[in-house]
């Protein structure tokens, strides 16, 4: 499809203190999902603190590279902030006083009943060839131009001023000079697989296209995969998201449980046993309760889980769950046949359609040399009968317990599917 050609962004934060573990830059957050909406793509960001010197030389280094250049903060009234300074400076252009800047100072002062202190008036000054860029939230106006590859904005740095001014002032006086582009995004929610074994199923696809642009995002047991196409039109960009995207979504299979960004595993399976009419019971000894919590992190669980049993010990599991003395004695706690029983054990006492088990070794301690560390057993019982699900885990005690209740969660999700599943419980 012929495209015209993209626009690149680059975004610069400026202040000292979002060089601290204290701050974080967010503002670019908001300036990107803006930039997208246009079809701009932001080909990198970056932090600069408050040195005039430092600043200017990123921003001349960023307007060689790229056709739009935001910068945010540093607009205040005081000596460190220099970013009309910077940006003038590295542009070979003036800073003059505004006549109608410095009214529209003097009004919001005189509205609060303040004195204007003498080095507001830094405010007041704009860039040769800068429009101002209206700022009812604050005191500092925005400062937009036009330049021979794209454009410059200066922003402030509070968010209650930034986001209205994206939205009101700066995105009305992109849009003209800017080509017609779109950018449009596909995302796939994925669990159950590796990120290696995942790049490796679905890479022979991906890697014959540079748009969509493909990014694999990790996290314990949960992977994104998001499509990124850009192009003149929605309908040209959403044919280039399924002609990359329908492919990767067969060979994905059941490991897909959503392609909805704001997805979670957790709310995949609270919609399923809502729309199955199911309920459920955990029983846990190596989760500790964190199975539960995330069931019942959504609002309205109650309306399907019923119970949650956290066994520890192996008296516990047979006085709570019912677990045979003899069966944890022969077996030990972590294994097959005890998660089994756990999973019977929750859905025998609560009454609830599926039990839901986890068991294991968690660690540093314990483990055997058939079941080392980071061993899970995760048990089902249902319907359709019993489940159990054995998985070893790489790493720290906290990576595999994350790791065994999203297996869980997606043992309880694969049955919720099931054709039987669907006609009703």
């Amino acid at each position: 499809m012929p495209q015209t050609t993209p626009k690149r962004a680059e975004i610069i934060a400026i202040g000292s203190e979002l060089l601290t573990p204290e701050r974080v830059d967010t503002n670019s957050l908001i300036v990107t999902r803006h930039l997208n909406l246009l079809g701009v793509e932001v080909a990198a960001k970056h932090v600069i603190g408050d040195d005039r010197a430092r600043l200017t030389e990123a921003i001349r280094t960023a307007l060689e590279r790229s056709d739009i250049l935001i910068l945010i903060g540093g607009l205040g009234p005081t000596e460190d902030d220099v970013t009309r300074d910077a940006v003038a400076s590295a542009l070979g252009r003036q800073l003059a006083l505004s006549l109608e800047q410095e009214s529209i100072l003097l009004e919001k002062f005189r509205r609060i009943n303040r004195t204007m202190a003498k080095n507001n008036l830094r405010q007041a000054y704009l860039i040769e060839g800068a429009e101002a860029l209206a700022n009812p939230h604050g005191s500092a106006p925005g400062q937009f131009f036009s330049t021979d590859r794209g454009a410059v904005a200066l922003l402030p740095g509070p968010p209650r001023e930034l986001e209205p001014m994206v939205e009101h002032e700066l995105v009305p006086r992109l849009k003209p000079v800017l080509p017609p582009q779109v950018i449009r995004v596909r995302t796939f929610r994925i669990t159950g697989i590796g990120e290696s074994d995942l790049d490796t199923l679905i890479a022979p696809v991906y890697t014959k296209y540079t748009n969509p642009v493909t990014t694999v995002l990790s996290s314990p047991g949960d992977l994104w995969v998001h499509l990124r196409a850009q192009s003149d039109t929605e309908a040209e960009a959403d044919a280039l998201l399924r002609e990359v995207g329908n492919p990767i979504a067969e060979l994905l299979g059941d490991r897909l449980y959503s392609e909805q960004p704001d997805d979670t595993l957790d709310t995949v399976v609270a919609r399923l046993l809502r729309q199955r009419r199911a309920t459920v019971a955990t029983a846990e000894s190596v989760t500790g309760g964190l199975l539960a919590g995330r069931l019942t992190d959504t609002s309205g669980s109650s309306d399907y889980f019923l119970a949650g049993y956290v066994t520890y010990t192996d008296e516990q599991k047979h006085q709570i769950l019912g677990v045979a003395k003899d069966l944890l004695a022969h077996h030990s706690a972590v294994s097959e046949p005890v998660a089994a029983a756990m999973a019977q054990g929750a859905r025998a006492r609560s009454g609830a359609i599926y039990g839901l088990s986890t068991t294991g070794y968690a660690g540093p301690s314990g483990g055997t040399e058939f079941d080392p560390v980071g061993t899970v057993y995760l048990g089902i019982s249902g319907p359709d009968g019993d489940r159990v699900v054995r998985a070893r885990h790489g790493g720290d005690r906290y990576r595999t317990r994350t790791l065994a209740t999203q297996g869980a969660l997606n043992l309880l999700r694969k049955s919720l599917l099931k054709p039987s599943a669907r006609k009703g419980l």
